[in-house]
């Protein structure tokens, strides 16, 4: 079978570049056609071919990865997949990326893997390549206004909403993935503080999931935070799986709390929006929104289903406003979701409902 997914690979590391190689070219897809050592080496290459996805370190001698990026953005549109540590600075420097055209986070550590851990980091590695690969070229990354003024809007909002200490009967579920970091931004921007729990699985491997929580609680009204295992969901809060474990909901009397654990893999993924959403339709039901975001493949779809069959709203992102319209396609296939609206009018519905 002929491979019909050419990377290039650009890591300081002639170790990271080898073990990069070896895993990406065991994939019947996926073929290397090329590595490089710095930005300047990389650019080079390009000159001479153009590859179908760069896999890209973003701290690196002579050229930083941030620099490199926005300069091929402005060139060649090529998809990238960020491989970064999992230092404080290096996943502040992954989500950085992800604002400036990047489309998937692989953490250095998965590259590494202990044996056992292999088949893991092969499937997320393979299958952030091509989800990657999926992105259209020129696509136009949602718009945030910059973060002026958000600490003294966020103040201001808890006031006027006391009862955010309050419990709720409500619950909100989000599941995403390619694409689904700027649509949660986006999404989370527009609903008003004193909205239901939110509950949100995004494919994002461990310790990336905690900065990126931090980075939209500066700019939005509900508090997001990385979920933590046996806290209770609270009003006006939002709650981001951990990278690498499953999220859960259950509920103790009239009350719900998460449940943080590790497992096998479903769907490919770990975190995963299928754990998530069957959690949600089992013990909320009737009481809860589903919304499945853009996303490769189908993690996702029969969980939005049993939402469904339980009583919830569901809805699904529409393709023309999804980076990839793969987990809503098969959701809305199944007949999963009773409404299939725009990214706008997702924010907008939601807040409708309360």
């Amino acid at each position: 079978m002929k491979k019909s997914i050419k990377v290039l690979v650009i890591d300081d590391s002639a170790l990271v570049r080898q073990t990069l190689t070896d895993i990406i070219n065991s994939d019947e897809q996926l073929e290397v056609v090329g590595t490089a050592g710095d930005p300047y080496f990389a650019a080079q290459k390009i000159r001479s071919f153009i590859p179908d996805v760069i896999t890209l370190d973003v701290e690196m001698p002579r050229m930083d990865g941030l620099t490199f990026l926005k300069t091929l953005m402005a060139q060649y549109p090529i998809p990238v997949v960020i491989i970064s540590s999992l230092t404080q600075n290096g996943s502040q420097l992954a989500l950085r990326a992800l604002d400036l055209g990047a489309v998937e986070i692989v953490a250095k550590s998965e590259i590494r893997s202990t044996k056992e851990h292999l088949e893991e980091s092969r499937i997320r590695i393979t299958d952030a390549i091509k989800a990657a690969h999926m992105v259209p070229l020129k696509r136009k990354p949602i718009t945030t206004e910059r973060l002026e003024h958000s600490s003294a809007k966020k103040a201001e909002s808890r006031t006027l909403n006391p009862s955010l200490d309050q419990t709720t009967d409500k619950i909100i579920a989000i599941g995403a993935s390619t694409g689904g970091t700027e649509a949660l931004r986006y999404f989370l921007k527009q609903v008003p503080a004193n909205l239901p729990g939110i509950l949100i699985t995004q494919h994002m491997p461990a310790g990336f999931t905690k900065s990126f929580a931090d980075q939209l609680n500066t700019i939005c009204e509900v508090t997001v935070k990385e979920a933590a295992d046996g806290e209770r969901v609270m009003r006006g809060h939002a709650y981001i799986a951990p990278g690498g474990k499953h999220m859960e909901l259950y509920r103790s009397g009239a009350k719900y709390f998460i449940r943080i654990r590790d497992g096998e893999l479903v769907n490919r993924h770990k975190p995963s929006v299928e754990v998530l959403f069957n959690s949600v339709a089992h013990h909320a039901g009737k009481n809860s929104v589903g919304i499945i975001m853009t996303g490769m493949g189908r993690d996702g779809a029969e969980g939005l289903l049993n939402m469904k069959e339980a009583g919830a709203k569901t809805i699904a992102q529409d393709e023309s406003s999804c980076v990839v319209f793969g987990m809503p396609k098969e959701a809305i296939k199944l007949g999963a979701a009773s409404q299939v609206l725009s990214l706008e009018e997702i924010s907008k519905r939601v807040s409708a409902f309360f």
